[in-house]
């Protein structure tokens, strides 16, 4: 599908290597904004995760990264015609990026695999695989350009997320709160939400799960009642 239509804009994809996927929205839709007044998205590929925050929080500046050239044109169009064009895009990784700026939160759908096997398309290997942005050189982006109250938001495959949390703890950061994710009842818990805090909080980390679809292979509540500012026919 070379565009994927939402609510309130479409995300034309034909360019990058990475398409619209049910992560990339679950990221966009479940990460806390209340507080996020600046935003920058890492790896934002065809602008997604920038527009659903951008949707959500009109009056917070969105900034979003992306290396990848093909991605790129994607992005500047998808933010070029959506509501909100003041989302600002910077052609680079973050390991390179340059900004006085300190972000209230940071958020990525980051790559993950690490040791897997590559295939012949790079532009997909680099999304998908940690050698252009492994979890340490992620969280070092974090220490760096967010605010002292700063947090992080990912999604990871479940196993991932437990390693990308000792990470974080050896910073001496806290998980704020988590989402496990199943595809269906029956199935086990495969991606895993987080919300990763450089301060702790008075409460204990907020532990939640959620189930996509039902045993009748139809959405369930919670998905619905997540996501359904955004899926057309929701």
């Amino acid at each position: 599908m070379s565009q994927f239509a939402f609510k309130q804009f479409s995300v034309t994809q034909h360019h990058a290597a990475m398409k619209v996927s049910t992560d990339g929205i679950l990221l966009g839709a479940w990460v806390p904004l209340a507080k996020a007044n600046r935003i920058v998205d890492v790896g934002t590929g065809t602008g997604l995760i920038a527009l659903m925050c951008k949707q959500r929080s009109p009056t917070s500046k969105v900034h979003a990264v992306e290396i990848d050239d093909d991605a790129l044109k994607d992005a500047e169009f998808n933010i070029k015609h959506s509501p909100w064009p003041d989302i600002e895009l910077h052609r680079c990784a973050i390991q390179e990026f340059d900004s006085e700026l300190r972000f209230d939160l940071m958020v990525s759908n980051p790559p993950y695999f690490n040791a897997s096997l590559k295939g012949e398309n790079q532009a997909r290997n680099r999304a998908r695989h940690t050698d252009s942005l492994s979890f340490d050189a992620l969280l070092d982006a974090f220490e760096k350009f967010t605010t002292d109250a700063g947090q992080l938001a990912v999604i990871l495959p479940y196993q991932e997320s437990l390693l990308f949390c000792r990470l974080a703890k050896a910073r001496n950061w806290f998980l704020v709160s988590s989402c496990a994710i199943k595809t269906t009842p029956s199935k086990s818990y495969s991606r895993r939400l987080l919300l990763i805090g450089k301060q702790s909080i008075a409460q204990p980390s907020h532990e939640q799960s959620l189930v996509i679809y039902d045993v009748d292979n139809q959405y369930t509540n919670d998905f619905v009642s997540l996501c359904h500012e955004f899926y057309l026919k929701m």
